[in-house]
């Protein structure tokens, strides 16, 4: 079985177990960029990129007689993103015989999803000779093999949920190398100290951007059953496509925090459990593991699963991480070990389910006990 270390939060305490490293800084950026000249639209002068240090490799956790694989680092860190959006005016453009959705893109820099969305075109997207599309302006960004939305947004200093909203982007969330997606207009590029100072990973970025773009008819790398074969960054893991029948509680505790609003008006996005240290996580329902790690604040060692219907589970404040990312996983299988780790003031597991991008009261979808 193998297991990562994360740290402890509890008073200082170190537990004897060795802490993941945090999140590296990853993205490269850069402004401005060009596009060809063509009728109508008027190429901006180009900007110098501005380089960041070398992203760190993942280290292979040491000393205290937990086995462990070497984990890779997460898909965000495994390509630089330069910030080279291509700038280009609204306009129009008169559809010639031969022309296609792409062909016209490519010749105006807009997006040919945008330009879909802009004329209101339906799947799949057909013009028609003497058809005047209207030609959406804005920044857009090329997407390049094995960049990730998350990597992305940091590059151009904005949420990537901003960008998700601005592009209409949607289920599976997996970007394809020539993609070119909007960049909203007031986002800037950041240096790259600012960029680190402005990484708060949080779970919608996650489940939403942090896949990697894979070619255009490039399929997506299918879960594994062992967590000793571990996919690599740049892989795409395609979701489940069974919608699980009922869920299973992760862990037998009390409940200790319930979904919704706190006393002190804090939101809390799924129940926190009581449990002693180290009782045995399961996977509330089949599905594929989309994250492993200690890189979402507050939630300390996490684990994040995918299951089909565009449900997801998580579950947060985790001593030890059992399983790798594109790993498939059954009902009530082991996942992790609770603990105090993150803003856990005992031994806990935070446990979330959403559907979509919306959190949902995991006691709608449990057994009643």
């Amino acid at each position: 079985m193998v297991k990562i270390a994360v740290g402890m939060g509890r008073k200082g305490a170190v537990m004897g177990l060795r802490l993941r490293g945090a999140l590296a800084m990853f993205v490269l950026g850069g402004a401005g960029g060009c596009i060809p000249a063509s009728p109508g639209y008027d190429p901006l002068p180009p900007a110098p990129p501005v380089a960041a240090p070398d992203t760190p490799p993942a280290t292979k956790p040491q000393g205290d007689g937990v086995t462990a694989l070497p984990s890779p680092p997460p898909a965000w860190e495994a390509r630089r993103v330069v910030a080279n959006a291509r700038t280009i005016p609204e306009g129009s453009y008169l559809v010639r015989p031969g022309d296609t959705l792409r062909g016209i893109a490519n010749t105006t820099g807009a997006g040919s999803e945008a330009i879909a969305r802009a004329n209101l075109l339906p799947a799949p997207f057909t013009i028609r000779s003497g058809q005047r599309l209207t030609i959406p302006g804005g920044r857009y960004h090329t997407v390049h093999e094995g960049e990730t939305g998350i990597a992305i947004a940091r590059a151009y200093g904005v949420d990537w949920s901003r960008i998700v909203t601005a592009n209409g982007l949607n289920e599976p969330y997996i970007l394809r190398t020539g993609q070119r997606i909007l960049i909203p207009g007031d986002a800037m590029p950041r240096s790259a100290a600012e960029r680190a100072a402005a990484f708060r990973l949080d779970i919608d970025d996650i489940l939403t951007g942090g896949e990697p773009a894979i070619k255009p008819n490039e399929k997506p790398a299918v879960a594994v059953t062992s967590p000793r074969r571990v996919l690599p960054s740049t892989a795409a893991v395609t979701a489940p496509t069974t919608t699980p029948g009922t869920f299973a509680w992760p862990v037998d505790g009390r409940l200790y925090k319930r979904f919704g609003a706190g006393a002190s008006g804090e939101r809390n996005d799924g129940i926190k459990i009581a449990v002693p240290m180290d009782t045995p996580i399961g996977a509330a329902a089949d599905g594929t593991v989309a994250y492993v790690g200690s890189g979402v604040p507050g939630l300390g060692g996490v684990v994040i699963v995918r299951h089909g219907g565009g449900l997801t589970t998580v579950y947060g404040h985790a001593s030890q991480l059992l399983v790798q990312r594109g790993q498939a996983v059954k009902k009530g299988q082991k996942i992790a070990l609770s603990g105090d780790s993150g803003f856990a003031d005992r031994p806990m597991v935070h446990f979330e389910m959403r559907s979509g991008r919306t959190p949902v009261d995991p006691l709608t979808r449990l057994p009643r006990r």
